[in-house]
């Protein structure tokens, strides 16, 4: 296998702006030197941008299938329960049943990885992914504690609150629960319990917070917790979502994240975008792209704990790096107006685990198991084989189920 090998010809984005323009080595895993050179290179024609890979802070991989499912007549659901007894009812959910666990997963995985996401959290109990996670072509957080949630109707993920974040802090892992997903006065306490439980501090990632007071606000800050956002998930059951401008004015550490595409966008990037949109749309005013990079980047790997790995290009960190084809000048522009498409190459830890099929070689080179697909009439390659999985979705629910997050040509 390949070791060592330089990339050439990258524009470097970094959280300012431009690192700089050049090259940058791979060594083994990580990133060696910026500016450096190997004896194999990889280059790339024209003006090419290199981010970071993104990070998604919330998912559910086993419930990314479409169509959405929500609330009727556009209503607004009172909590998260009452969309629980809406999905359990669905047909939908009928149909998704057909699909081998696995399957769903390896879905899942291709809705991130086709978007440039290299690490995901999947918002379930250990003992429901951990047989997946071996399988799947990107990261996906092993090392964290959780809750689903903190009300009376939650469902019972872990060994409860308490037990479960002392062992985020013994561990030094994040503690991740859904937090004050509704308007009811029980959803809207969920500051007030984790403060009550001492298990408010910065280990927390709490999800959603569509009830926080200003109150809840500071204490969060104070706290140092995290603040996973998802804004599409949020309008569609509910037609809030948290208070994004007073979390950022505040200085809470924010995030970006999916939700399933049971309620959420169709991936990260859409879901960036929409963010954007959102933010322009309460408050009159723009979100910088340059904080949204942010979001999908330093925040997550600072709210996993995983800052000193990954989340930023710097010598010594693992190389997970997202190459783009840029659609617009300003590179943090580019990045939120980017399509799937655009995805010249994604490395998680310096393999290629998506990218233009003109980089076959890094992919045999690495050991990489990858099929070529074309994608809105770009062939590329990847890793895995997701045109053998949508074929297997497709016999599995008896007709050509259409995925939006996997738009192979057919």
């Amino acid at each position: 296998m390949l070791h060592t090998y330089s990339l050439r010809g990258l524009k470097l984005v970094g959280a300012d702006g431009m690192l700089r323009e050049g090259a940058l080595t791979i060594e083994n895993r990580r990133i060696g030197q910026l500016g450096g050179s190997a004896k194999h290179t990889i280059g790339f024609a024209g003006d090419v941008l290199c981010f970071p890979a993104l990070i998604n802070i919330h998912d559910h991989m086993r419930g990314n299938y479409l169509p959405r499912i929500g609330p009727s007549n556009g209503d607004y659901y009172l909590n998260w329960s009452y969309w629980e007894k809406d999905l359990r009812a669905s047909p939908i959910v009928a149909e998704r049943a057909r699909i081998e666990v696995e399957q769903m997963y390896r879905l899942s995985a291709y809705k991130n990885l086709l978007s440039g996401v290299a690490t995901v959290n999947d918002h379930f109990p250990h003992e429901f992914n951990e047989p997946f996670i071996p399988l799947l072509p990107l990261r996906v957080l092993r090392e964290y504690t959780l809750a689903h949630e903190c009300s009376s109707f939650d469902l019972k993920w872990g060994d409860g609150i308490e037990v479960e974040h002392r062992r985020a802090v013994e561990r030094n892992h994040p503690f991740i629960t859904h937090l004050e997903e509704g308007f009811d006065a029980e959803s809207q306490a969920g500051v007030d319990i984790l403060e009550r439980l001492g298990c408010l501090d910065d280990h927390d990632v709490l999800i959603h917070c569509i009830g926080f007071s200003d109150e809840d606000i500071r204490r969060v800050r104070a706290a140092g917790a995290t603040v996973a956002w998802c804004p599409a998930s949020n309008l569609f059951m509910f037609n809030v979502t948290c208070k994004a401008r007073k979390l950022i004015r505040e200085g809470v550490n924010l995030a970006i994240g999916t939700d399933s595409t049971h309620t959420g966008s169709v991936n990260l990037l859409e879901e960036m975008r929409f963010a954007r949109k959102t933010y322009q749309r309460l408050y009159g005013e723009d979100l910088e792209p340059r904080r949204i990079a942010a979001l999908v980047t330093a925040n997550p790997a600072r709210a996993f704990r995983i800052s000193e790995r990954t989340g930023s290009i710097a010598e010594g960190k693992l190389a997970d790096l997202l190459v783009l084809k840029p659609r617009r000048t300003d590179p943090f522009e580019a990045l939120l107006a980017a399509q799937i498409e655009d995805v010249e190459l994604l490395l998680l830890e310096g393999t290629p685990i998506y990218g233009a099929a003109v980089h076959e070689e890094l992919f045999a080179l690495r050991d990489c198991p990858y099929t070529k697909v074309r994608i809105r009439g770009q062939e590329k390659c990847v890793k895995g084989d997701p045109a053998g999985l949508l074929a297997a979705v497709r016999r599995a629910v008896g007709f050509k189920k259409v995925l939006d997050y996997l738009p192979l040509d057919d």
